[in-house]
């Protein structure tokens, strides 16, 4: 039977990002803790990686003979959150405060194991692991939960796995939010159609990493259509804003969205032969959000690139 401290310590040590919960100056740039979910106490973000759409595994059950019995590949919004805990509390207790969190959440229990009773080092090589150092999972000793929530006809997989590096323990939570992926392809006489009717159009098939400003190749299809628009229209001039959500403070975000323009646009000149001068960039971090930035969804809204005609 547990210890009554994880009963009663389960809600006090895992602090809710969506309430007062402030993120530790010694997070990554660019992280927070998952809505609802939040950090065990005195925790500080060692690695972040969110994604509108992705993949990721989740296990329904322990390994057998080195094998998985029901390991699910999911598709939709993933988000990796890795931790590192202060000095003092075992593996068991800081599980044991997720699982409860993840309870109090609406989260019902897929898998509870151990080193041994989970498949040891094979289990541990089919979780999603972040890499070292900003997870360090050890095949010999964590532990490890997954739970699924079904909510207004969508279903929300979560996962926590909790190991040490020496004396420091490592959590890593991930959600899946499955379903999220929305048509995000605007083609060329869609941008002119919103060119002219608004003004401005918003891009949500331009993508980036996590604290990025670097063009993932995913973003090649809207890049295309919109380099297909200025070659049909050589009298048109844009201006390339970047918008990012609240994460991260205001001086991060302001960085951040205008060098993500700025490499839309190197990459217009670059790859397509777009004559610079056609383009102007300006960042605007997360000044004009079109979804509130205090839920996922509204931040994946704000996420985004415009064309702006002058």
């Amino acid at each position: 039977m547990l210890r009554r401290l994880f009963a009663v310590a389960a809600f006090a040590a895992v602090v809710t990002s969506g309430s007062v919960a402030m993120a530790d100056k010694g997070d990554v740039a660019g992280s927070h803790d998952y809505a609802g979910i939040g950090r065990f106490a005195g925790s500080v973000i060692t690695g972040y990686d969110a994604k509108d759409f992705d993949a990721a595994l989740i296990q329904a059950a322990a390994f057998k003979d080195g094998k998985a019995r029901d390991q699910r590949r999911l598709e939709g919004r993933v988000t990796r959150i890795a931790y590192k805990a202060s000095a003092g509390p075992s593996i068991l207790e800081v599980s044991r405060n997720y699982e409860q969190q993840l309870l109090k959440a609406g989260f019902k229990t897929l898998l509870t194991c151990d080193t041994d009773v989970c498949g040891g080092i094979p289990f541990t090589e089919n979780v999603g692991a972040l890499p070292v150092p900003q997870m360090w999972l050890d095949g010999f000793d964590y532990h490890y939960f997954s739970a699924r929530k079904q909510d207004g006809g969508r279903d929300t997989y979560a996962s926590v796995v909790v190991s040490k590096n020496n004396d420091e323990i490592y959590a890593q939570l991930t959600v899946v939010q499955l379903n999220a992926m929305d048509n995000k392809m605007v083609d060329a006489a869609a941008m002119s159609k919103g060119l002219g009717d608004k003004g401005h159009i918003a891009l949500y098939g331009i993508y980036f990493d996590t604290d990025k400003t670097t063009l993932k190749p995913e973003s090649r299809p809207t890049l295309d259509e919109i380099a297909k628009l200025l070659k049909s229209q050589p009298k048109l001039n844009v201006y390339i804003v970047g918008h990012t959500d609240s994460q991260g403070g205001y001086d991060y975000n302001m960085n951040l969205s205008r060098g993500r323009a700025q490499a839309v646009a190197a990459d217009l000149v670059a790859h397509y032969g777009i004559d610079k001068n056609r383009l102007k960039t300006a960042g605007v971090g997360f000044l004009a959000p079109l979804g509130s930035n205090q839920t996922e969804d509204g931040r994946a809204l704000n996420r985004r690139t415009e064309l702006v005609e002058p």
